[in-house]
């Protein structure tokens, strides 16, 4: 099969390649040179039909993801649509479906239909949940079950999968005896961790990665290398075993390359604001700038109710710094499965710090929307400014508040300062 990731090798120009240089303003030449050297990824499986292109990576705008899907407590088919199609409402650029409740594929099937956009999974849930009602305990699973799952995703159409192939069982016996504030927070790395220490046996994805490679590259699906051992809070941040996964995530990324698929590498998590630029600098060193995809990440471990906000703050210096996809958070993180609302609130503060982040990453070609919308400012344009809005039905509500009246708004009234100076610029 050949992948984009060879096609660009070759020198050839897809389909794909010429949508994305479009939509990025960017020569179609320096795309190709990209992926060619694994610095943008262009996820899209091929069995995927009509569905959006997006290229995520080095000179590209910073993505949004949005994570939707049923849990184990609480399955709603119905609501999980809805978040889908608010997500693609607000402009999300890519969509992951974490379900672990329900009837695994009917809903990721349903899911991939109402979402045109690059779709992701985690084919370890799903592995270790029917090897729990099958075989009596989701540690029971075997290679088997995990590549069947893979292959199942990847045959529905599945564009990206986190794998969790760079946890080791050294490091599964060694987070035991680790004094982690919060120990392992990803599932699937605690799924791995689990059956590791239960079967004695070394981490099937790790040992037979090339064999993934080989299954992978035949739908040209993305592997995202999955952080098992991110830290789950900011005292976890880049410990040994958060770096040990990283260097052995940085040898899985090559062996990708050398096999032609594309990959992408997962960071955290929860991390001291002062550790972020640090954070990405290692991991575009370590990975040779393969994309870069984080979880946040969060500055603070204290917003519950309000993580999105705690993890726009990392997002927007993680944007700055060189990430190339954010994974938005929730008002509902650590709380609750979130409802409709709370996907799209994360969604925009997401969205919100990522262009805050190619402000600076890209300069004045991302400076576009805030010349725009301060010129419609001055002018006192306020169908423009509320038209621009991340939330223009939210915009409208809030300006016409207190009056229905046009004009300044009700925080300055008749003080507008661009009232009190327009005669002076009439006159000169």
């Amino acid at each position: 099969m050949a992948t984009q990731l060879i096609e660009a090798r070759r020198g050839k120009i897809t389909e794909e390649m010429k949508q994305v240089a479009l939509i990025e303003e960017i020569d179609v030449e320096k795309i190709v040179r990209r992926v060619a050297r694994g610095l943008v990824i262009i996820p899209r499986n091929v069995r995927r039909k009509e569905m959006k292109i997006i290229g995520i990576g080095a000179g590209l705008k910073t993505k949004v993801n949005v994570n939707i899907g049923t849990s184990t407590t609480y399955v709603n088919l119905d609501m999980e649509i809805e978040k889908a199609k608010i997500a693609i409402k607000y402009g999300t650029d890519t969509i992951m479906d974490l379900s672990t409740g329900g009837d695994l594929n009917t809903i990721r099937r349903k899911l991939i239909e109402v979402s045109p956009v690059p779709f992701g999974t985690v084919p370890i849930y799903q592995a270790f949940i029917e090897a729990t009602k099958k075989k009596g305990a989701g540690i029971y699973m075997d290679e088997d079950d995990i590549f069947n799952t893979i292959e199942l995703h990847m045959k529905d159409g599945v564009d990206f999968m986190t794998i969790h192939a760079g946890i080791t069982k050294d490091m599964a016996e060694r987070i035991t005896k680790n004094e982690r504030v919060t120990g392992i927070v990803s599932r699937g790395g605690a799924i791995l961790t689990a059956w590791m220490l239960h079967n004695e046996k070394e981490n099937p994805l790790y040992e037979n990665y090339d064999y993934l490679l080989e299954m992978v590259r035949e739908y040209d699906a993305v592997i995202s290398l999955g952080d098992a051992l991110r830290p789950g809070s900011i005292h976890d941040a880049h410990d040994y075993l958060q770096i040990a996964e990283m260097l052995n995530v940085a040898k899985l990324v090559e062996k990708s390359w050398e096999k032609g698929v594309q990959v992408m590498v997962e960071g955290p998590g929860h991390m001291p604001l002062n550790q972020i630029a640090a954070n990405i600098k290692l991991e575009k060193t370590l990975c040779k700038g393969a994309p870069y995809y984080v979880l946040g990440p969060l500055v603070t471990d204290t917003a519950a109710g309000y993580d999105h906000i705690a993890a726009a703050i990392g997002a927007a210096i993680a944007a700055a710094e060189g990430v190339d996809l954010i994974c938005y958070l929730t008002p509902a993180e650590h709380l609750s499965l979130p409802n409709i609302e709370d996907v799209k609130e994360g969604l925009i503060a997401a969205k919100i710090a990522a262009h805050a982040g190619d402000i600076v990453k890209l300069g004045e070609k991302a400076m576009k929307k805030d010349l725009e919308i301060s010129k419609a400012r001055a002018a006192l344009d306020w169908n423009k400014i509320l038209e621009m809005a991340y939330d223009t039905k939210r915009a409208k509500e809030m300006y016409h508040r207190f009056s229905t009246a046009k004009g300044p708004c009700t925080m300055c009234g008749e003080l507008c300062v661009y009232l009190l100076l327009s005669k002076f610029k009439e006159e000169k």
